[in-house]
């Protein structure tokens, strides 16, 4: 069956969503257009309801939490956990049931990823899952809801793609995946937020030519519930038509809503103590929780309210503990955001660094909430380090963007939009460079998800790419059959695997030759890179390594065997460069086993 749609997933760390379009086309000159998945999910106990969005939220309720039957959803009559906007309800009231930020969890290393560790905060007695299991739900629930609305386009049978941080890395990749996989889905392809945001714009935006023009370059700000991401795009032309081209990707920054609604929650804690009233852990945690909600329903548009109330359970069960009130105004709630999170900096300014020598396990969120003093230096850095010749720079080596293109929900706030483009100016201004103009986006929470599909029609040869073609050719070392010499290694031979500029999301095949795979037991697996050497075809073989190649830390990996340990399988090799920037060296033998090794092939910012 061919796919009838296209459907792009935005796994947020806050909210998760869900577009389509169809995919068959009828002329190149008309796509047809990118539309929003209402998405079915329980918003009180017995009530479901359609919703534009679900939010990341898994409540792992107890036999007494809710009513009996009032947890079923048309799909499934007794869910395991109540997921979407009643989770995020009831989490509000009893914290210690509820798992958020999930997706946070799922990219640090310093974690067991595939361990029950959520909720954080669960007392003994109340169940755990791991942050991979908490992310196959959110996707196993549109996944299902999906089917019960469209019974007659199976998801299953469509192409699906899912969005993922541009800093995640190769292991938080995999495990979306993983989560992907067992949620049901076949043949995920992956693609990062802040290009699938500037793919909505384009598409949006069908005379984006018309706006942007060669060496323009844009900077993309995506800043969601729990991370924050820079892209650069630089405007190229090739045989004189425009393109589009990805030349800069920041480091992995664990900061975003989150964070702010703790701050909100932390200042509130503060009045509570100045009146002689103390709050626990948990207390703080749903004092989090609410003051979310109260900074999201002051930062609606239209919302001229300046206050909104905040409340939270006092110690005790029932009516004995009452409640404690208080209440966010939004002059505290502007301060606060805009002194502490996007301060008016110098180009110059760092993020500081954390200097304590122990620290409490848990989220390794950025040390520096300052979140203009981590786009100085990626800025600073990234234009420095950057071979790409698009990174349009000042006299300093700032890179100076022409524009600008907003993303996350944090971002729907126009003071935050506004305080991040006149601090950005103030830089240009220093630099001699014109200021930079916002590319206006139409719908910041759902942009991703859109995104997702339109660049799923464009791997279907419709609509526009952005390129991001590997800046350098990359090799893998074949060592040499020649008689073994004392105290000498085998002399290395290197072969292409990935020539210079290979676009990602495509791939090689190299059927010409066979090497042996040892498999079984650990081995080595040396690759190298050059930067000068940009004529090497895929498949050349470099009979000997000269100065202009540099060698990459090897990888020493054990790879399954069906057969005795130290087996020698014949090969042929496929490469791969995915749309995350991941290179993926396939091994094949004669029978259909495969084998794969990979890295990541994009420059970054050094943490």
């Amino acid at each position: 069956m061919q796919p009838a749609y296209v459907i792009g997933i935005d796994l947020g760390t806050t909210n998760c969503a869900l577009a389509f379009a169809e995919a068959r086309v009828e002329s190149p000159h008309r796509l047809p257009p990118v539309l929003q998945f209402a998405v079915p999910q329980l918003v009180n106990p017995g009530e479901v309801r359609e919703e534009a969005l679900l939010p990341s939220a898994l409540f792992l309720h107890g036999p007494t939490d809710l009513p009996a039957g009032s947890t079923a959803l048309p799909w499934d009559p007794e869910p395991a956990a109540v997921t979407g906007q009643l989770a995020q309800k009831r989490g509000v009231e009893n914290t210690r049931r509820l798992v958020a930020s999930a997706k946070s969890w799922l990219c640090h290393a310093g974690v067991n990823r595939t361990s029950p560790i959520l909720p954080v905060a669960a007392p003994d007695g109340v169940p755990k899952i791991s942050p991979v299991e908490a992310s196959r739900r959110y996707l196993e629930h549109l996944r299902n809801a999906w089917n019960w609305v469209r019974p007659d386009a199976p998801f299953d049978a469509q192409n699906i793609l899912v969005t993922v941080p541009a800093s995640f890395d190769a292991v938080a990749r995999e495990l979306t995946l993983r989560a992907a996989e067992e949620a049901g889905y076949a043949n995920v392809v992956l693609l990062e937020e802040p290009q699938a945001a500037f793919y909505a714009w384009i598409e949006r935006h069908p005379d984006w030519r018309d706006r942007v023009r060669v060496g323009d370059l844009i900077l993309v700000v995506d800043i969601g519930g729990g991370t924050t991401d820079f892209t650069l795009i630089a405007v190229t032309e090739s045989a004189g038509e425009l393109q589009l081209e990805r030349v800069a990707v920041g480091e992995h920054i664990l900061l975003g809503g989150d964070n702010m609604d703790l701050a909100l929650a932390r200042f509130i804690e503060q009045q509570f103590s100045a009146g002689g009233r103390k709050i626990d852990s948990f207390q703080l945690h749903a004092l989090w929780q609410n003051c979310r909600l109260a900074k999201e329903r002051l930062l609606e548009d239209g919302n001229t309210a300046e206050e909104h109330p905040v409340t939270i359970l006092g110690k005790g069960s029932g009516l004995v503990g009452g409640t404690i009130k208080a209440a966010l105004r939004r002059g505290d709630m502007e301060r606060i955001l805009l002194d502490g999170f996007f301060p008016q900096t110098s180009s110059n300014d760092m993020p500081q660094r954390r200097r304590a020598g122990l620290q409490e396990l848990g989220l390794p969120y950025a040390a520096d909430t300052a979140i203009t003093r981590h786009l100085a230096r990626f800025l600073r850095q990234q234009a420095s380090s950057a071979e790409h010749g698009s990174v349009r720079r000042g006299p300093s080596g700032l890179a100076c963007p022409t524009h600008v293109l907003f993303n996350g929900g944090v971002l729907r706030a126009g003071l935050v939009r506004e305080r991040l483009l006149s601090t950005l100016n103030v830089w240009l201004d220093g630099e001699s460079m014109p200021a930079a103009r916002p590319l206006e986006g139409d719908d910041l929470m759902h942009a991703v998800s859109r995104g997702a599909a339109y660049y799923g029609l464009a791997r279907l040869g419709h609509g526009v790419r952005i390129r991001g073609g590997v800046s350098r050719t990359y090799y893998v070392g074949i060592e040499t059959a020649m008689p073994a010499v004392p105290g000498l290694p085998a002399p290395l031979k290197a072969l292409t695997v990935a020539p210079f500029g290979m676009e990602e999301g495509t791939e090689l095949r190299l059927t010409g030759r066979e090497f042996g795979l040892v498999v079984g037991e650990p081995a080595e697996f040396r690759f190298l890179t050059s930067a000068s050497r940009k004529d090497d075809p895929a498949g050349h073989l470099l009979d000997e390594v000269g100065d202009d190649v540099e060698e990459l830390s090897p990888m020493e990996v054990t790879l399954p065997s069906a057969g005795d340990a130290g087996e020698v399988v014949p090969v042929t090799l496929e490469t791969v460069v995915t749309e995350t920037g991941l290179l993926q060296l396939w091994c094949v033998a004669r029978d259909g086993r495969r084998w794969k090794l990979e890295f990541n092939v994009r420059e970054r910012v050094s943490p």
